[in-house]
This record gives C-alpha cells, structure tokens and sequence, in this order.
C-alpha cells in the first residue's frame, strides 16, 4: 500500500509573516504522517522559519525548486546543499512553469533529481503535456519521455523514492481539470513507464499525485482511482481550512 502524499506548491504568494501564522495553524491539525504525508512547498525566503515552526509535527516543509550544483556562479540559484542544511525534506522539481518561463529541459530535471538524493531531498518531479499536445493525441509520448530523461541513471532504489507529479499544463491555475478518469489513465502510463525502465516492483511502489485545479471539492474522485496517490496542489493550498482538508482527504484514500 503507497501512503498517499498532498502537497502544497504556494507559488510566488504570501508574505513571511502570513507564512509563519499559516504554519502555526496547520502543525497540530494536519493528520499523522503514518497515515499521509503532507508537505507545504514555500518560497525560498520563508523556508527556514516555516521549517523550525513545523519542527516535531506532522506536516513538511518543501522547496519548489533547486539548482543541480551546490554552490557557484549561479545569481539567484537555490543550493541543494544549502536547503539540505535548513532540514528540507522534499523539493517539486521540473513544474511546468519553470519549464515554460525559466528554460528547464528534461535534462536539467534529471540532473536536479540526482542532485537531490545527494543532498537527501525527496525530488518531486513534475511531467505533463499541453492543450496543443493533449489536443493532438500527443499525451502519452510527452509524459514518456518526461519521465524516461527525468529518471534516467537512477537506481531502482532511488525511483522508488521519487514521486511523480502528473499536472496537465492546460489545467494548472485555470480552474479547468482533467477528469478522474482521464487522470488514472495517464497516472497508469507512467507507472508502465516505469514498469519498463525497473520492474514492476519498482513501480508499483512509486507514488503518483495529480496536479491541476485540485480542490476540496474534487480531491476525492482523484485519490479513489487506482493509479493515483495523492496531489499537488496550488491555489487551494494557501487558505488553512482548505489545506487542512486536503490532507485530510488523503488519510481516507
């Protein structure tokens, strides 16, 4: 049995004050960790401070993306070695909007996951395919080789560690999403994906979350489905009582 795992991906949003109260409010309500995990990937600004608050309770603290090097002539740049430091446990890497706007390649995804074991992250990969590509039947290649490039040189070991975040790019902050069913089918290819490239040991322990205007209201259809284990979540991730629900979601997949 994959625990399920809800994650939150704040974006560019709050302030460090309103991160720390939210952090305050969530340590002591979300469910147990033995149950589901719960991350809140935060700006790098409110990193530590959210971390030392959530200290000793149920819920993580995550990055929402680092650099493959430790350190160097990189303005801007977020060090692995620097987050493992602060106690950082998880970083989403690879989300299509650092794809679209920053410039990341299926190759510098890759050299982030590896450079993320070294540094004892847990990297969670991002992959999905546009309107035009969903649109032109194109969905199932573009997800394989998002996930053959972003896992290739990895252990069996270390890919059973990674989790996979499926997210549609045309239904990230649209308010539109894919179908539950829709979803599991594509959920469903990456585990063969991986199935292929390991065993199927391997990839059935791999856990995969869905992405994509995930909300209290429709969380629940996506975490029945076979294939998927847990979400990403954006928008609905930065009010409490709609995270604190969320996860709660979760502890009854």
């Amino acid at each position: 049995m994959r625990k399920p795992i809800i994650a939150g991906n704040w974006k560019m949003n709050k302030t460090h004050q309103e991160a720390v109260a939210f952090m305050e409010e969530v340590r002591g309500n979300v469910p147990s960790k033995n149950e589901v995990e719960t991350v809140v990937c935060a700006p790098a600004l409110f990193l530590k401070d959210m971390h030392d608050k959530a200290e000793s309770s149920d819920v993580a603290v995550g990055a929402q993306t680092m650099h493959f090097e430790e350190g160097g002539a990189f303005t801007g740049e977020i060090s692995p070695a620097a987050l493992q430091d602060m106690g950082i446990a998880y970083s989403i890497i690879g989300h299509s909007e650092r794809r679209e706007m920053f410039n990341e390649t299926d190759e510098s995804v890759n050299k982030k996951v590896h450079a993320a074991f070294r540094h004892e992250i847990t990297p969670i990969m991002c992959c999905g395919e546009t309107l035009e590509e969903r649109e032109s039947s194109q969905t199932e290649q573009v997800v394989r080789t998002q996930i053959e490039k972003g896992f290739a040189g990895l252990s069996a070991e270390q890919a059973k560690q990674v989790v996979v975040a499926y997210e549609p790019i045309w239904a990230i902050g649209t308010g539109k999403s894919s179908s539950a069913e829709d979803a599991n089918e594509t959920c469903q290819t990456i585990r063969q994906v991986i199935a292929e490239l390991y065993d199927e040991q391997t990839a059935e322990a791999v856990r995969i979350q869905y992405g994509g205007s995930v909300k209290p209201e429709n969380i629940n259809s996506y975490l029945a489905q076979e294939h998927i284990d847990g979400a990403l979540v954006g928008g609905a991730s930065l009010k409490t009582d709609a995270f604190l629900q969320l996860a709660e979601a979760g502890k009854h997949e």
